[in-house]
């Protein structure tokens, strides 16, 4: 039996197991907390959240990252009745991109909610096309960011920027979105990587994560199919999202790299699956093996 396969038997079976039977492997800070994007699983929540978060929790997830707030008091009380941790969550991200008055009013109303809610970590989860033009406009994002971080900052939350693939595309003399980003935030703005997008980019993940180092919030873990072709900066088929072990990105030294870097959170997050739940159970029962 080839050394994946038995990886991939010995995940799935390891994830069918009781929460309190599985082992989660090295006792790394990382798979002891392990986190979950909910919005891997947003056909489900729509269904049944508590259900759905309860079967999060009995898969062995730690914690739980939302999407959508402030609009997600569903997912908040599932969390909280599933025994899940709520650290952080992506947000309406206009409020900070594009401010609709120079007080950042919208965004002082998202981190009141978020103080309430007892998060500690806001994310800008996507720039709308109009927002990633041209290099310009990623420094008025950038710009935008820093204000509103130094906002966060004194709230007692981490304000981060997730990336896709398109903020690596080469653009005016060769520099990218995200050299921009690189440059010109501030020390209290952060990245939450997303591996995934950053391989789809075209860049390794761990030596991104290793140059970042004291950057990094927060990592995104998800596996990319062989066989698409990177770099690519637009949309990818469904399939090219796989669980971890599945495709062609190398966790272990992610980890390790997040590790050094001084990453606080790892969220599994899957974009597309025929069948998410499953997927999530075989992606944590990989980590264990690593």
């Amino acid at each position: 039996m080839k050394r994946r396969r038995f990886l991939q038997t010995t995940a799935l079976a390891a994830a069918t197991l009781p929460s309190p039977a599985f082992a989660l492997g090295k006792s790394d800070a990382y798979r002891k907390n392990i986190g979950i994007q909910l919005y891997t699983l947003r056909n489900q929540l729509a269904k049944d959240t508590p259900g759905t978060l309860k079967q999060v929790a009995a898969a062995g997830y730690k914690q739980v990252e939302l999407y959508g707030f402030p609009d997600c008091d569903a997912m908040i009380e599932g969390a909280k009745d599933a025994g899940l941790a709520i650290h952080s969550s992506h947000f309406a991200w206009d409020c900070v991109v594009n401010p609709k008055d120079d007080k950042y009013s919208d965004f002082s109303k998202t981190l009141e909610n978020a103080e309430k809610t007892g998060l500690k970590h806001l994310v800008i989860p996507y720039l709308a096309d109009g927002n990633r033009k041209s290099l310009d406009d990623y420094r008025k994002v950038a710009d935008h960011a820093n204000t509103c971080a130094a906002m966060a900052r004194k709230a007692g939350i981490q304000l981060a920027y997730h990336n896709h693939n398109f903020e690596f595309q080469p653009k005016e003399d060769g520099k990218c979105g995200y050299d921009i980003f690189i440059e010109r935030f501030s020390p209290e703005m952060m990245f939450e990587i997303d591996v995934f997008w950053v391989k789809a980019g075209g860049k390794d993940p761990a030596e991104l994560i290793r140059k970042l180092k004291g950057r990094v919030s927060q990592l995104h873990l998800k596996d990319l199919k062989g066989d698409v072709n990177t770099p690519t900066y637009g949309s990818v088929p469904n399939d090219a999202f796989q669980e971890l072990g599945d495709g062609v990105i190398a966790m272990a030294p992610v980890l390790d790299a997040a590790l050094a870097a001084g990453v606080e959170h790892c969220h599994v997050e899957q974009d597309q699956s025929p069948d998410p739940l499953a997927s999530i159970r075989q992606s944590i029962g990989f980590l264990g093996t690593i």
